[in-house]
């Protein structure tokens, strides 16, 4: 018997390509017909666009964002060139099935969605030839010595492993033959890459390249590329509204965000953000299309029961271990995991206080499920047995900000919950490196034993002074982050009806011209003429 549910996607998805391929159609019509002759602005070097982990099949919001500033600048008459994959990588991150890494990746449909995305643009394929002499070098290593692995000048192992640790759900990965031939077939098909990305660049010269993300591999190594070359690199990924993208010459996961010293908020602007944090705190929001609280509620009184025995409460805030943006968190501990040994030690040598350690609500998200969780690190260490613990999972809407009001300080890995609990006056104690840390926004000791001393002067002392100074920097970046490097494309896309899945708004092309779309004339000043991605006013 054919399996009906999997006939009715797979046609499903290929009527949706071919509506996109329809849009998209009518959409490159139009910039053929409007878009300036490349000579009226004098002969321009191309921009190259890549993006080969953000989406196989329907069009993903960071898709979009690529493809959208792609289409403002071929309207411009600025070559545009995308570097499309045509089963070019033996295994790629998104084509990776966690329960069966031998399994192939979909490249059928990933191609037809390729040709109805790019419709009617300049494409650069490339296609997977493999490499004997590195293949057989790779034979037989351990997963730490394929971790180290560097050939043709290249640190190949070390640009895979976050790939690997994300599609995997795990920062330990386990050195067994499935994780092992996983990370080979990134080793070789990364090289892959650079072989046809590398020929790319010669042949183009171009003046920029654009990327989703550039911590995967595929992107990482056309990063590493590009910049060795001395070519403008910028990277995007979803950032703090709905439908808006962040784009940085620097690492998107970082969010690196630079606010002029003169710059203060405006009574209107206070009130903007102050009516945002106001939705925030009842749990009405959205991050890349995720509504993680639609249900939040307040503490039980079971909890309030609990919490009235204890001298004080201490809230403890994790993270998402396998997240790309963990890469630059691990400053002042190896990983969260060593920085909750850490509170682990902290919670059994203060009985009189009650630690509530919180997971991550996309610790558990519908397949991206952890295989690392907080949940697990609780249960192997006997965590929640602790009397002066309580646990509240993923899945639980409990109110954080409920939480935050009550507690004598807050204690958290990189969460962006240090950052709102700082401007709710909150004593913030911040264990790794986060958006927020470029700021004086909270309390980030400089090492480990500093931050371990730091908790013990929190834990005694009957009250914690915060400076003032610590509100006003995090009122400043928050507003920076939601209204000034957050990218609005909301006049382009709408819902799908799948999260983190877009469709195209019907939209006359004139709204692609610059000074028709704030947005874009950002992204396209900042691309061509390197200026900041930060919205005007």
């Amino acid at each position: 018997m054919p399996n009906l549910a999997g006939l009715k996607e797979i046609s499903g998805e290929i009527i949706s390509d071919l509506q996109l391929w329809q849009q998209i159609r009518g959409v490159m019509g139009q910039i053929r017909s409007r878009k300036k002759p490349a000579g009226e602005q004098g002969q321009q070097r191309p921009v190259i666009f890549f993006k080969a982990s953000s989406g196989i099949l329907r069009l993903s919001l960071n898709s979009a964002f690529n493809l959208l500033p792609a289409w403002a600048l071929e309207l411009q008459g600025v070559p545009v060139i995308h570097f499309v994959c045509r089963e070019g990588m033996s295994r790629c991150v998104l084509g990776t099935s966690r329960d069966d890494p031998y399994r192939l990746p979909p490249c059928a449909g990933c191609i037809r969605h390729a040709k109805a995305r790019l419709t009617g643009q300049t494409k650069y394929w490339f296609s997977f030839t493999g490499e004997p002499e590195l293949a057989n070098a790779l034979k037989g290593l351990t997963l730490p010595e394929l971790a180290q692995v560097e050939y043709g000048g290249l640190p190949l192992g070390e640009i895979a492993l976050p790939s690997l640790r994300w599609i995997l759900r795990r920062h330990y990965l386990l050195d067994d033959e499935p994780t092992r031939f996983l990370l080979r077939e990134y080793i070789v098909s990364a090289y892959q890459v650079a072989q046809d990305f590398t020929a790319l660049l010669d042949e183009s010269n171009p003046q920029a390249v654009v990327v989703y993300n550039g911590m995967f591999f595929p992107e990482a190594i056309a990063c590493q590329l590009a910049m060795a070359r001395g070519i403008r690199v910028i990277t995007h990924e979803v950032a703090m509204q709905p439908f808006t993208a962040f784009f940085t010459p620097g690492e998107a996961t970082a969010y690196p965000i630079h606010i002029p010293e003169v710059f203060e908020l405006s009574a209107e602007q206070n009130a903007r953000l102050d009516a945002t944090l106001e939705q925030r705190f009842k749990g009405n929001f959205t991050m890349a299309g995720i509504r993680f609280w639609p249900d939040m509620r307040g503490l039980d009184q079971s909890l309030l029961d609990k919490a009235s025995k204890f001298k004080q409460i201490v809230p403890v805030f994790t993270n998402v271990i396998f997240d790309t943006s963990q890469v630059h968190a691990n400053t002042l501990f190896p990983d969260m995991f060593a920085w909750l040994e850490e509170v682990l030690n902290l919670i059994k040598s203060h009985p009189e206080t009650l630690f509530i350690i919180r997971a991550h609500p996309d610790e558990m998200r519908l397949n991206k499920e952890s295989r690392d969780s907080v949940a697990g690190w609780v249960e192997k260490n006997r965590v929640s047995h602790l009397p002066n613990v309580v646990f509240v999972n993923s899945s639980e809407a409990l109110s954080s900000y409920d939480l935050i009001s009550r507690s004598k300080f807050v204690m958290v890995y990189n969460s962006s919950i240090g950052l709102e609990a700082a401007l709710m006056g909150a004593p913030v104690l911040c264990a790794g490196k986060a958006r927020y840390t470029q700021y004086p926004t909270v309390f980030y000791p400089a090492n480990a034993e500093a931050y371990r001393l730091q908790a013990e002067q929190f834990l005694q002392t009957d009250h914690i002074e915060v400076p003032a100074e610590f509100r006003r920097q995090a009122r400043r970046f928050l507003y920076y982050q939601f209204f000034k490097t957050s990218l609005p494309f909301s006049d382009f896309l709408q819902e799908h009806g799948r999260p983190g899945f877009v469709r195209l708004r019907n939209f006359p092309v004139d709204q692609l011209l610059p000074e028709r779309s704030p947005t874009l004339q950002v992204i396209l000043d900042g691309i061509l003429k390197g200026q900041e991605f930060v919205l005007p006013g």
